[in-house]
């Protein structure tokens, strides 16, 4: 009787440190979790169109921490805690560059937008093209984009563009609408340590052409987005869906 006793005390103590062992294993693999997204690359989930051609509604990403230096937004709840003041480790970002902010005014939530101004810049845009420091960014006419209206389900043709915003970067952008309201504007003068950011889908996006929007600080930036690791039509959850619902052809694409 007393032989049982003892081997059931060891192997009470044996289960016991199992789920430490467990529990130890979980700690361990969330604090470098924690590690990884906070200084090195951070998963985020496309929710809009306002990025389209090159970012679709479904599309999961990762964003490099390492390309503008950290910021209290770099770590989790940075929104509300005031980590440090300065970025660490700062490089400025630059013009063509998909990149993460924390938008002004409401920095709890992510956005994700291209760069179109840097400091010092004069931005404007005359009949829905861009103008940088006086310099007409060119334009020109690419095949036709196809879409779903997600309430009607009818596809939608739009015009696509090639753009070259810089002499080594062409993107592709959508315009969606002629004469819209945004497609002339004044001349945005970017100061120091902001800039001026729009979606590639540029009748459906609310960046720095928007007053409530505006110039993005320096100090708002999360990181560049680099590449898609996995994009799916449907809701992630829907499982059984994944066999007609991944889209397998963007899997690894690079973000240009």
């Amino acid at each position: 009787m007393i032989k049982n006793f003892f081997k059931k005390t060891s192997n009470k103590e044996i289960a016991k440190k199992e789920e430490m062992g467990w529990f130890s294993t979980f700690m361990l693999a969330a604090f470098f979790a924690i590690i990884f997204r906070s200084f090195f690359y951070e998963p985020f989930h496309i929710p809009s169109g306002s990025m389209k051609p090159n970012l679709l509604i479904g599309d999961y990403i990762f964003v490099s921490k390492m390309s503008y230096g950290y910021t209290k937004y770099s770590l989790p709840f940075g929104y509300k805690f005031n980590y440090f003041n300065d970025r660490i480790f700062s490089k400025n970002p630059q013009r063509g560059d998909v990149a993460v902010f924390r938008m002004p005014g409401n920095e709890n939530i992510n956005y994700i937008k291209r760069i179109i101004g840097v400091p010092g810049d004069k931005v404007q845009i005359k009949n829905g093209q861009i103008f940088i420091n006086n310099k007409k960014i060119i334009q020109k006419q690419s095949s036709k984009f196809r879409d779903i209206d997600r309430s009607t389900k009818q596809e939608l043709i739009i015009d696509q563009y090639s753009e070259s915003i810089t002499s080594d970067k062409n993107i592709l952008i959508l315009d969606q609408a002629k004469n819209t309201p945004q497609d002339n504007s004044g001349i945005y003068n970017v100061p120091k340590n902001h800039y001026f950011v729009m979606g590639d889908n540029r009748d459906n996006s609310r960046d720095s052409r928007y007053i409530d929007v505006g110039f993005i600080p320096h100090q708002n930036f999360i990181g560049k987005a680099k590449i898609i690791f996995f994009s799916t039509s449907k809701p992630i959850w829907y499982i059984f869906s994944w066999f007609d619902s991944i889209r397998f052809s963007r899997i690894f694409d690079k973000i240009e």
